[in-house]
């Protein structure tokens, strides 16, 4: 594992405060990226619940913040890698419903896109070099 999945799992285990999923992966990428975790908070407060409206699934749009911090301002192969993994869903409601239809709990759900995202951005940003490959995992 890495450091950035270690702090997302502290993160989403944390019952209050709750940090939705645009801040937990945001925040363990923070103080790499130049900012705090109250600026990385703040920035994402209004991701969670697919923006506040079932579209955009937060910890998708806090992976897009991640790479446009470290400079990534085209996020095709974010975008194609997850929808690739997700039937080409990328809203919250969508990935809700489908979570649903499945049978499955909502939380280890969003956990899991959270995760997913972390190890995914990480990956970019070590392929890209923009991490480096010799950085503590």
């Amino acid at each position: 594992m890495s450091k950035y999945l270690d702090r997302a799992r502290e993160l989403r285990a944390i019952v209050t405060p709750h940090y939705n999923c645009g801040q937990s992966v945001v925040i363990p990428f923070a103080a790499d990226a130049g900012l705090t975790e109250a600026q990385a908070l703040g920035i994402c407060a209004n991701f969670g619940g697919g923006l506040k409206r079932g579209s955009a699934c937060g910890a998708i749009t806090g992976g897009l913040v991640v790479l446009g911090l470290f400079g990534i301002d085209n996020p095709a192969e974010y975008y194609r890698r997850l929808r690739e993994q997700h039937e080409g869903m990328l809203d919250c409601a969508e990935l809700l419903r489908k979570n649903k239809e499945l049978g499955r709990e909502k939380k280890p759900h969003c956990d899991a896109l959270v995760y997913e995202c972390v190890e995914l951005v990480e990956e970019l940003l070590r392929e890209s070099g923009k991490l480096s490959r010799e950085d503590p995992a």
